[in-house]
């Protein structure tokens, strides 16, 4: 494939070029050999985010078509990435069959960015300036190199003991993820106003540093999984991965920062219990494990990557299948670790791993169809988001930060009767406030967006052919779609104006 990027941001158009290949060799009856191999060249300038006006303000009037800070000069950014899989199944009987399984995936990011952070050259901090003024910043990070390399074998069998009906599946795995880049080079070019074109700069004339080893993350594992059917209303899955965890981290200069070695248990058990055909109750409990995150340029520890994490998830819920439709509820709490840019007072910040932000929430969700002709989609979830022994009072007590109290998503799919193949849809999104700092006091307001559509499918010589019509924010609404924290900062990004979109799918 390749794909000319016409971006609805000012400037920021690109390309992207795919290329990918599927191999399956049915080797005898019993086994078989997949191999999958990927490879995507894209290159696009970045956009950065807005930030908060003199701290406390959402900026006004901001057009999602503005790319602030543009540099004429500056490059995009460019992203290599090569995916390679393959899988060797045998079945040893009809009982029991095993796999093994081998991937590879290399990423090579060359980040060149004009990049807007900040409010002027005296140091309000990471937000804009109260009249829109920002900073301009050369930021430079080319090579960055992520290698994750990974094996597989398990073992998958149907038994019976004592009346109990066993899947049971174990196995092993090893998994290493290794980070090559520089240090970025940063440099501040000169100010500009969100109201007005960004002036043009000379580019920084500063070399680019050396690459150093920045992460070198290795774990091996045990895991195994029994899912027990007791008769037709009760079964359970009841589990677990046993890792070794051995993980090195370097700071900006190469010199090693962090030596982690760890034995982590992940558990995981479900009990799904039917007591008829169309209804089913569940709770599941699973542990995860997760690359720490990376420290930002401004923090002490600048470029470090911090320990795995663990998370911890529980849900409890009720499935119904009435006619067409399935309904669902379901209460679930998630419990993770805190990791943040900790000020300490006198304007300096460390990026740390303290306290937990836990979400606990309830999602309400109907998908089906509602007649021979009509076909909905629709989910609301109420979430409450909190975060504690942080550190930092300020960031607690409160809803978190780009987590907003109530979403809610429907779509409908309407066949029309009067025309065989003619289908139109609609669809509408909302989203509640957010807070858009951590010390919650700043919010973007809530939004709902309208998406309209159209499908023909007919025949072309012969060929199934599928004509689509998609018009995204029908009333061209303006919204802030994300006010997260991205790099250490927080920063604002906006919806996407309306769009249309127009597309033919042949089946040959």
């Amino acid at each position: 494939a390749h794909e000319d990027l016409h971006s609805y941001v000012e400037h920021a158009n690109g390309q992207r070029d795919f290329v990918s290949l599927a191999f399956d060799w049915n080797i005898s009856p019993d086994a078989v050999l997949q191999l999958d191999a990927e490879y995507q060249n894209k290159q696009q300038r970045s956009v950065p985010g807005y930030q908060l006006l003199g701290g406390t303000e959402v900026p006004h009037d901001a057009s999602p078509k503005k790319l602030l800070g543009h540099q004429s000069g500056s490059k995009p950014v460019g992203i290599d990435s090569l995916n390679l899989n393959g899988t060797f199944d045998y079945r040893f009987s009809d009982q029991w069959k095993g796999s093994v399984s081998a991937a590879h995936s290399k990423v090579v990011i060359d980040d060149y960015s004009s990049f807007a952070w900040g409010g002027d050259t005296q140091g309000l901090g990471n937000y804009f300036t109260s009249a829109g003024n920002y900073d301009i910043y050369d930021y430079r990070s080319p090579d960055d190199t992520r290698r994750d390399d990974e094996v597989q074998a398990a073992l998958t069998g149907l038994f019976d003991t004592a009346g109990l009906g066993h899947e049971l599946t174990f196995g092993t795995s090893a998994f290493r993820r290794v980070i090559d880049k520089r240090a970025a080079v940063n440099e501040w070019l000169g100010s500009a106003n969100i109201d007005q074109e960004a002036p043009t700069y000379a580019p920084t004339d500063v070399p680019l540093n050396d690459s150093h080893r920045a992460l070198d993350s290795r774990q091996y594992g045990l895991f195994v999984t029994d899912r027990i059917r007791f008769n037709e209303q009760w079964q359970t899955v009841l589990g677990g991965r046993e890792v070794r965890l051995d993980e090195k981290a370097f700071d900006s200069d190469g010199n090693q920062a962090r030596h982690t070695q760890q034995y982590v248990f992940l558990p995981q058990a479900a009990l799904i219990y039917k007591p008829i055909e169309n209804l089913s109750l569940y709770t599941r409990y699973s542990k995860g494990l997760s690359l720490g995150g990376s420290a930002p340029w401004f923090a002490s520890n600048k470029d470090e990557t911090l320990a795995p994490t663990t998370s911890r998830q529980i849900e409890a819920g009720v499935k119904y299948d009435w006619r067409r439709i399935s309904f669902a509820a379901a209460v679930f709490q998630m419990r993770q670790a805190y990791q943040y840019a900790k000020p300490d007072g006198a304007g300096n910040f460390t990026y740390v791993q303290q306290g937990q932000q836990k979400n606990t929430g309830l999602e309400l969700s109907a998908n089906g169809w509602a007649t021979d002709r009509l076909q909905i989609a629709s989910s609301v979830a109420a979430i409450r988001a909190r975060v504690s022994g942080s550190g930092t009072p300020d960031y607690e007590g409160h809803q978190a930060i780009n987590v907003p109290v109530l979403r809610a998503s429907v779509y409908a799919d309407y066949a029309l009767p009067w025309v065989n193949g003619l289908a139109v849809l609609g669809g509408v999104q909302y989203s509640a406030k957010k807070y858009a700092n951590r010390t919650g006091n700043v919010e973007v307001g809530d939004y709902a967006v309208v998406n309209v559509g159209s499908r023909y499918t007919t025949k072309l010589d012969g060929y199934e052919t599928v004509f689509r019509l998609s018009v995204d924010n029908l009333f061209d609404k303006r919204y802030w779609r994300d006010a997260g924290e991205y790099m250490g900062d927080d920063y604002l990004f906006q919806g996407a104006p309306l769009t249309a979109r127009l597309s033919a799918t042949v089946n040959f």
